[in-house]
């Protein structure tokens, strides 16, 4: 589907988005499956498409002070067609190298960070698609592209050693977040770790996301008010379900402050706990 016919579209369909609530299929995926978007804590999160095909993004889960414990077994997230790893911190990075090796999944990444990986020993090349801010990949067929922006994070990895405090530091490329573009054209945007900068408002203009995940804890990254502003200015999301918050201490703001921060605002928060599906 061409962006232009995506945009005609969108702007005729009525949006409904809330938690059970379908969101209506767009022609050609009449009785498909409704896209599931499962949070799990952190920045966490699982999409199913509307043919079945099964995206995790920075499975974070088994150290997660937030993830169900259901999920703290890898084998819970049933099959998974396609990992996405938005930075080398170790609260994204998590559980990537297990679940791939579980599953099979191909995992897509930062250039640099698919690099450190296969130094390290962790992933072949074979198994890893690496790409960069502004490239688009098709990696589960023609029907959903894939596509790299900015972030505005910092990224490394950090490997512990046999002995106690020993540790070293090694390259995570630069942070990222991802557009998902599905096959009935509906558009995900997961900002990863970030604060708010101008090509926030590029994104929204441009992939018209129908629904985004921005982190609201603060300190790392934007706190709510700040999320606010990206959220309804910049973004001009239909719907945001709020990540990366409550899960250590330093992460204070919670989706009451981000609701209020957004005042009148038309922006639907999706205000779901770790483990609780939302299907559109």
């Amino acid at each position: 589907m061409d962006r232009l016919t995506k945009g005609l579209i969108k702007g005729l369909a009525p949006a409904v988005f809330s938690a059970g609530i379908l969101f209506p299929l767009f022609p050609g995926f009449a009785g498909a499956q409704p896209v599931e978007v499962l949070w799990l804590g952190q920045s966490a999160t699982r999409i199913t498409t509307v043919t079945g095909k099964v995206i995790v993004i920075d499975p974070f889960l088994k150290k997660n002070p937030k993830t169900p414990a259901k999920y703290k077994d890898l084998a819970a997230l049933g099959k998974v067609d396609l990992i996405l790893l938005t930075h080398g911190h170790g609260d994204h990075v998590g559980d990537t190298v297990a679940l791939a090796k579980l599953t099979g999944a191909k995992v897509a990444l930062n250039a640099d960070l698919g690099r450190t990986f296969a130094s390290l020993g962790w992933l072949g090349y074979k198994q890893m698609i690496r790409f960069n801010k502004s490239g688009s990949i098709k990696p589960l067929g023609e029907g959903i592209t894939i596509t790299m922006v900015s972030a505005e994070h910092s990224s490394e990895v950090r490997v512990k050693g046999p002995e106690k405090g020993q540790e070293t530091i090694h390259p995570g490329g630069e942070p990222g977040g991802y557009i998902i573009e599905l096959e009935n054209g509906f558009t995900v945007y997961h900002a990863g770790d970030t604060g708010v900068f101008g090509d926030m408002a590029f994104i929204g203009e441009y992939y018209k996301p129908d629904l985004t995940l921005l982190p609201i804890g603060g300190h790392f990254t934007m706190d709510p008010a700040h999320a606010a502003y990206a959220a309804k200015f910049l973004l001009k999301s239909k719907a945001v379900i709020p990540i990366h918050y409550g899960t250590f201490p330093p992460l204070k703001g919670t989706p009451a402050q981000f609701k209020a921060a957004l005042g009148s605002s038309s922006v639907k928060v999706l205000d779901v706990a770790p483990g609780q599906a939302v299907t559109f």
